[in-house]
């Protein structure tokens, strides 16, 4: 019995050195998510075979990144019900999404010029596109387009952040420099075309920032797929 388990066990250290052998020469290129679920779950799960594992975390969430776009509590309750993973599964699950909206933010953190919405859509996609409820963002920049902050406005919907155009100006004035202003938020329906209440709400920020010398310079409306830019399509 001992020597089974001894031959078991050379084959998945055999089979992990292959994979990650692949990774260095490929990246992700080509991978299915089932084989990055592998990859990552080596982190979490020594000495054993992750393959099983991973395709049955993707009958369950349907894909890798509807996996990594669940909340770290509702993964807990989804793993209970999956032999083999555990708290530590979802820990490491957390962590990749998290460091991969980090990637995304140092891209456009102090310093970085920003010339066009693109600078700062992937950056948003990660971190807010994905939420099941609407988040208000604001990014400020000097007068070189360089960023001076990021900041989370409001929770709620975008009817709701209508009344908040005094606290983005009052934020303007707290950054210093801040010379133009873009905001943000996601649609959770997954559709990026603005609603009236979104068309009122950048007005009444445009007038607030209007008083202290500063430009809204845009509007961006994001899912984790797709985004709108008012000011690409003439609303600003």
């Amino acid at each position: 019995m001992e020597k089974d388990t001894k031959i078991d066990y050379d084959l998945v250290k055999d089979h992990r050195k292959r994979v990650k052998e692949k990774f260095l020469k490929t990246g992700f290129d080509n991978w299915q998510d089932y084989e990055i679920l592998e990859f990552a779950l080596f982190f979490v799960i020594s000495r054993k075979d992750t393959k099983k594992t991973a395709k049955r975390l993707i009958e369950e969430f349907g894909s890798l990144k509807e996996l990594l776009n669940t909340d770290y509590n509702k993964l807990i309750e989804k793993f209970k019900k999956i032999e083999g993973v555990s708290k530590q599964a979802a820990y490491c699950f957390n962590f990749l999404k998290e460091i991969s909206t980090k990637y995304s933010e140092l891209k456009v953190k102090p310093k970085e010029k920003v010339s066009s919405p693109q600078d700062v859509v992937e950056y948003l996609k990660n971190k807010i596109g994905f939420c099941p409820e609407e988040n208000l963002y604001a990014i400020f920049l000097n007068a070189s387009n360089k960023v001076l902050k990021f900041e989370k406005i409001s929770k709620g919907t975008t009817a709701r952040s209508a009344v908040y155009p005094e606290e983005i100006a009052k934020e303007a004035l707290n950054a210093g420099r801040t010379r133009s202003i873009i905001v943000a938020h996601n649609h959770p329906g997954g559709v990026c075309k603005p609603s009236q209440n979104d068309i009122i709400a950048t007005e009444a920020i445009q007038k607030a920032l209007k008083t202290i010398s500063v430009l809204l310079l845009d509007h961006i409306i994001v899912t984790d797929t797709d985004y709108y830019s008012f000011k690409d399509n003439g609303l600003i």
